[in-house]
């Protein structure tokens, strides 16, 4: 598995000849340097946590100019159709959809999900994390957005993921000390890797009081400069 992370809650994974998209906010994010259409090259799918414009991005023009699938819950999956993304396979908490070379697992979030157009309130479906499952390879688990909630041992006992992505920037997701914990006490990661944090100024800035807060905890922290790519 190959993870690349493109800032905020966006990461490129490629696993057994498919590249997913998670959440590809990338030419509205401010840290973002890259170029969408090369960070986009080959997407098979693109997977979103939930509806919020900060995770929902790109996906719609990523989707059209590449053919790739999009995989997320019935609403998002529903409102991206009507902006013209054509291949989409919709699914909802606790579902699973088979995706070939992988099968992602939609799970529960502490959080909101929707969208406003026109200064009108749209609802896109409730919130998810994301359970990614190769033939081969590790399992890996991005969160969303979210608080720690204690179901998150059911999540840990049902999937059992190895590699896990976790959000810590605080205000809209739970904070460093939090995320530290909810690490430590339900899941038995190989290691994970934070985000959602340094986008804009109401976030906290670094991952530097997430590492500290799981140091001597025996899970690795991996924490990438934005376009930096992991091996696992």
């Amino acid at each position: 598995m190959k993870l690349a992370w493109l800032g905020h809650s966006a990461f490129r994974v490629e696993i057994d000849g498919a590249v997913i998209l998670i959440d590809p906010f990338l030419s509205g994010n401010p840290k973002f340097t890259g170029s969408v259409e090369e960070a986009s090259i080959g997407t098979t799918h693109i997977v979103l946590t939930h509806g919020h414009d900060d995770h929902i991005g790109d996906a719609a023009s990523i989707a059209k100019a590449t053919g790739a699938q999009i995989v997320s819950n019935f609403e998002v999956c529903m409102h991206l159709n009507g902006k013209g993304a054509e291949n989409i396979n919709p699914g909802n908490t606790g579902g699973s959809i088979d995706c070939g070379a992988f099968v992602v697992s939609l799970t529960q979030a502490l959080h909101s999900s929707g969208t406003t157009e026109n200064g009108q309130s749209i609802y896109l479906g409730n919130p998810n994390g994301v359970v990614i499952a190769p033939k081969d390879g590790p399992t890996l688990y991005h969160m969303g957005d979210t608080d720690i909630f204690s179901d998150m041992a059911l999540i840990a006992e049902i999937y059992n993921p190895q590699i896990g992505i976790v959000p810590i920037g605080d205000r809209f997701t739970m904070g460093a000390k939090t995320a530290a914990l909810a690490v430590k006490r339900y899941f038995k990661f190989d290691a994970v890797v934070p985000c959602h944090y340094g986008t804009f100024a109401l976030l906290d800035q670094s991952p530097d009081a997430f590492i500290a807060a799981l140091a001597g905890s025996g899970v690795k922290v991996d924490a990438p400069a934005i376009g930096g790519h992991l091996i696992y």
